[in-house]
């Protein structure tokens, strides 16, 4: 039975409940409509092809009218249209073919060739399908892989980028630091420059830059190290440099207690920040730390590491190191084998140990409440680590909440400031280093200075000048020389370097010029005695007037004497030990100015200012104590020169190098054989006594002046001596050595205001006297000694004067007299020379000679005459 075909209009979804036959009669439908539009698709390509295989044909007019554009179809294609013919479909649960019309199905002869034509194009439909979806499957894939591989070669080249950037740091930052890594010890803080006298005392340190000291490991007290690792990194003993675990913990506390407490670098990390990397916080930092880590490990042990960061690391107050940290905050000093860090306590220690952390916020000074808790902490780390015990830490405890437990340094002050600045300028000339660069030179500096014999010196000084206050005298300064090798033992350039009133920091004695007085005068009779006289050559002390070259102003020239007075005959033993001016003139006149010059400048008065006159042996030209000093010097170091110094050795503690004092000879001034006479007239009291009587302080008996003057002036040490004065009292001066030392001393004002009737004797000589038995003390008492070469006879002058005294072989004195109106007064020389007659002895009268060292062998003749040989 046929089928009847679908009303289209009657076409609807199937719903639930329709029957079978319905469902299919909508499958059919769409079989239908899928094939119309295969035949439809068929068609269209036949067409296709029939138009690409038809042969071109030229255009005809045998189109019909209006049916322009028409396309022809060909005779040989049937277009007659066979009535539909409907046959009942099998299939009808496939969906593979689209519902058909009945009336468009084809007949049975042509159903078959459909189907197969339909299934062809599904099954050709159906290999595209696979075929995209392959496709599409392949290309999802190639672009999974193609994403993937791209992102895989961009993370292999960061990755290789990324190392070959770390190899390079790596490589670039051993490569640069690499010579540093090997020298790190001369990395470290040079010590600021420290300054100790002849016994080690310190006396002075160059704190400017800060203190350092840098000491070994087993010079650092135990506790000290302990609290340290316990508190800084306490694996150090074990970690290699870098502490993960340590770091992780290190945060852990810190945000339990809300600040920082531990720090996260090892102690190895942080010595190359300290000493190479500096301390930028950056990340390029931190990892030039973790690469340099590994190299300092391999080059230094723990205890190098250790050592060089006890001596680096900063505890405040311009204390740098712990050795200086223990003498800024603990007042402990250093001591022979036993430095300021050997001696420090657990509680010390441990307070110390907390400040490197943050010194500013640790300052006992500023934040006394925030120390005393990190000591706290600090004790506590000791305590879990087992350091300590509890008792210990209780009792640490106690001990840091004692009053007084901080002290400040006892060392920082300087103890010789005129001596040490001295020293500074030699160190500059020296070493060619300016005085920022010799703060922390790493120098330690060991000069000739006795501190202790100094302060006393200061203190008899100052006393001495107390006594004078009524005198208008505010001031004195010293130089004392070991001239057997040109040491200064003591140099006060005033006699209190903190005065503002007196000018107190000006140093006199190694800066000042001033003049000298009579104490220039022993220059000038040295040239007469190297020039061939005897410490007898007869002077005429009697009025002098020198007519000075023209245009002068005033035109003449007369020296007077201190006393105001004339001595008639003098020796020039007589004249220099009283100091008598014109007699000290007319030598100069008959030695000459030039030659005088030559002997000072030759013995040590190297820069004196002024012009060279006839007054320059009463002291006309300015001189430097220092130089006048020296040039006394050569008196007594038998006339031979020697360079004054003041630094012994110099210790460079970073090189650990000592460059000693190299002594170098000097030259002969002036002979041996003069020298000894100068000496010997110097130091002869009784010649002196007519101008400063007996137990005057140019002569070194043991007792006090009462006690002299009573008769008993104990033990009598030789000296020679001489004084000097200005003629408007400006300066005093003292110049006298031993057999041991060489001692000048200046007394005045540094504003060259006058002194009120103060003579040398009265202002420098005490000082000088007091302080020659200070540096005397314990010494054997010793004569000076004849060199030799000296011949000693008697002497008497025409005018019946008699002395007896030293002159060099071939220069006996001798006295041709003019004739006068008295022939019995004829010139007589009685030597002790056995080779000279002896003359018979006049009667002597009996008038006291001035001097003490000479009488009169017969009355002094009254002549007119000129007496040859006479000045």
């Amino acid at each position: 039975m046929a089928l009847e075909p679908p009303n289209p209009g009657d076409a609807r979804p199937p719903r639930q409940g329709d029957s079978i036959p319905d469902a299919a009669r909508l499958r059919a439908l769409k079989r239908q409509e899928r094939a119309e539009r295969a035949q439809q698709y068929l068609e269209q390509k036949r067409r296709r092809h029939e138009r690409l295989a038809a042969p071109s044909l030229p255009p005809t007019n045998n189109r019909q009218p209006g049916r322009t554009g028409q396309r022809r179809v060909p005779q040989h294609i049937d277009t007659t249209v066979t009535p539909a013919r409907t046959y009942p479909i099998q299939d009808a649960d496939t969906d593979l073919y689209p519902p058909v019309s009945r009336e468009l199905i084809p007949a049975p002869g042509k159903q078959t060739h459909h189907r197969h034509v339909i299934q062809h194009i599904s099954r050709k439909h159906l290999r595209s399908a696979r075929h995209q979806s392959r496709h599409s499957f392949n290309r999802f894939w190639l672009s999974i892989c193609g994403i993937v591989g791209t992102l895989f070669l961009i993370m292999l080249t960061i990755t290789g980028a990324g190392t070959y950037a770390t190899y390079r740091f790596y490589t670039d930052t051993g490569a640069t630091y690499q010579q540093q890594i090997l020298s790190l010890h001369d990395l470290t803080p040079r010590d600021n420059l420290k300054m100790y006298d002849s016994k080690g005392i310190m006396l002075s340190q160059l704190a400017d830059q800060g203190l350092h000291t840098e000491v070994a490991l087993k010079q650092v007290s135990p506790l000290f190290i302990n609290a340290i690792v316990a508190t800084e990194d306490k694996n150090f003993w074990k970690n290699s440099g870098i502490d993960i675990f340590r770091i992780l913990q290190a945060a852990l506390q810190n945000l339990q207690h809300g600040r920082v407490i531990e720090g996260g670098s090892t102690i190895t990390q942080q010595l190359i920040k300290n000493l190479l990397v500096g301390s930028e916080a950056s990340v390029l930092r931190k990892m030039q730390e973790i690469v340099l880590t590994p190299e300092i490990n391999n080059h230094y042990s723990k205890n190098d590491i250790l050592e060089m960061y006890l001596n680096t690391i900063y505890f405040g107050h311009q204390a740098y190191g712990i050795d200086a940290a223990a003498t800024m905050y603990f007042g402990l000093v250093d001591q022979p084998g036993k430095p300021a860090a050997a001696q420090l306590d657990l509680a010390q220690a441990a307070m110390l140990a907390g400040m490197p952390s943050s010194p500013a916020l640790y300052d006992p000074a500023l934040h006394p409440k925030t120390t005393l808790n990190r000591f706290s902490i600090v004790l506590d780390l000791m305590l879990r680590e087992g350091y300590i015990t509890q008792v210990q830490a209780d009792d640490a405890m106690k001990e840091a909440q004692k009053p007084g437990f901080f002290k400040g340094a006892p060392n920082l002050g300087d103890r010789a400031p005129h001596f040490t600045q001295y020293v500074l300028r030699q160190l500059e000339q020296q070493l060619k280093l300016t005085r920022a660069q010799l703060s922390r030179s790493g120098l330690m500096v060991y000069t000739t200075l006795d501190i202790g014999l100094q302060d006393k010196i200061q203190r008899i000084m100052q006393q001495h000048i107390d006594e004078l206050q009524g005198h208008n005298i505010t001031n004195a300064a010293e130089v004392l020389i070991d001239y057997h090798t040109g040491a200064i033992r003591s140099l006060l350039g005033s006699i209190d370097y903190n005065s503002k009133t007196i000018d107190g920091k000006f140093d006199v004695a190694t800066m000042g010029y001033r003049q000298p007085g009579s104490s220039f005068k022993p220059y000038v009779y040295a040239t007469a005695l190297e020039q061939g006289y005897t410490p007898a050559q007869a002077i005429a002390d009697t009025p002098l007037v020198i007519q000075m070259p023209p245009g002068s102003n005033p035109a003449t020239y007369e020296p007077k004497n201190y006393d105001q007075l004339y001595h008639g005959h003098v020796t020039l033993r007589c004249a220099l030990q009283n100091s008598l001016n014109i007699p000290a003139v007319k030598t100069l006149q008959h030695v000459g100015i030039a030659n005088s010059l030559r002997t000072a400048n030759a013995m040590g008065i190297t820069h004196p200012k002024g012009e060279a006159g006839y007054s320059m042996v009463l002291g006309g030209l300015d001189v430097n104590l220092l130089e006048h000093t020296t040039a006394f010097g050569a008196f007594a170091n038998g006339g031979r020169t020697f360079t004054p110094y003041v630094i012994e050795k110099i210790v460079t503690t970073y090189a650990k190098k000592t460059s000693n004092h190299q002594s170098k000879e000097g030259k002969q001034a002036i002979s041996p054989q003069v020298a000894y006479m100068m000496s010997d007239i110097l130091s002869d009291n009784n010649s002196r006594l007519p101008e400063f009587f007996d137990c005057n302080p140019l002569q070194l008996y043991a007792n006090s002046t009462n006690q002299c003057y009573a008769g008993n002036r104990g033990a009598i040490r030789p000296a020679a001596a001489k004084t000097g004065t200005t003629n408007d009292f400006r300066d005093n001066w003292t110049m006298g050595y031993t057999t041991d030392f060489v001692m000048g001393v200046w007394a005045g004002n540094n504003n060259y205001t006058p002194m009120y009737d103060v003579t040398g004797v009265q202002g420098a000589a005490p000082i000088w006297h007091d302080s020659m038995l200070q540096a005397e003390a314990g010494r054997p008492i010793r004569d000076f000694v004849n060199p030799g070469g000296l011949e000693k006879g008697e002497m008497t002058y025409p005018d019946g004067i008699r002395t007896t005294d030293w002159y060099l072989p071939g220069h006996y004195p001798s006295f041709i007299q003019a004739p006068t109106a008295f022939p019995s007064n004829i010139a007589t020389v009685v030597p002790t020379d056995p080779e000279h007659p002896k003359a018979e002895k006049p009667p002597v009268i009996n008038s006291h000679p001035y001097c003490s060292n000479f009488s009169f062998a017969f009355p002094t003749p009254k002549t007119s005459g000129s007496n040859q040989g006479w000045w």
